[in-house]
């Protein structure tokens, strides 16, 4: 039986050690290498050719899912299993637009987390149980598209910030459209970027970009059934 051959990415020393000393009495997997950042990760990729890279999300520097987008684009063989404690549906969908195959919790029990690598390792997409139902829920309800509030862990002020980011505007132009400071501006920019999970202004434009066209889509879809 060929072994799958895994690289853990995770910025916590003990967690590495406590999952690759788990796999070690796994037969079908072998662990060929440990990352403690995305940089780390898309090194690691591109030298050793994986089959399986559990991907935690939060690290510094480089995060998770932007590394996920670079190994993908870069290795499309290589399978991304998502192992983070996040399971805001921002966190899930952002993971699987980068090419994420899964998304597990880090509580999940030994079994569930070993189907979770052989499933990707074999091509198939795998969720938690609890993602899993959330993420039907999100696609089989009728939502009025007026009542779905986009980008729910951001504040109020955060979300002006985005969209203004999304339409041009520059950290001077937002900041005299909302009569703030620069430097309160650049601080709400900073907190967007982490709680969106995202590596840069860029990404996050193109998020906000995403969700407005699913808005409206959906408000079309509204108006016609």
């Amino acid at each position: 039986m060929k072994s799958l051959r895994l690289v853990i990415v995770d910025d916590h020393p003990l967690f590495r050690h406590g999952v690759g000393t788990l796999f070690s009495t796994i037969p079908d997997l072998e662990v060929v290498g440990e990352a403690a950042s995305g940089e780390e990760a898309v090194l690691l990729a591109e030298e050793l050719k994986p089959d399986v890279m559990l991907m935690d999300i939060r690290m510094p520097g480089l995060n998770g899912i932007e590394a996920t987008r670079r190994i993908v684009s870069a290795n499309p063989s290589i399978q991304i299993l998502i192992l983070t404690m996040f399971q805001d549906d921002t966190s899930v969908f952002t993971a699987m637009r980068a090419g994420a195959k899964g998304y597990v919790l880090k509580d999940a029990e030994k079994d569930e987390l070993l189907r979770a690598i052989r499933a990707v390792g074999s091509g198939e997409a795998i969720f938690s149980s609890g993602i899993a139902s959330r993420m039907i829920e999100y696609f089989s309800m009728a939502r009025p598209a007026a009542q779905e509030e986009l980008f729910p862990e951001l504040s109020g002020r955060e979300r002006e910030v985005l969209y203004l980011m999304e339409g041009g505007s520059t950290n001077a132009q937002i900041a005299q459209k909302l009569e703030l400071s620069g430097k309160t501006v650049a601080n709400y920019v900073t907190n967007i970027l982490n709680k969106l999970q995202v590596a840069d202004r860029k990404e996050a434009m193109r998020l906000a970009r995403e969700s407005k066209h699913r808005l409206e889509s959906n408000n079309i879809r509204n108006q016609t059934d």
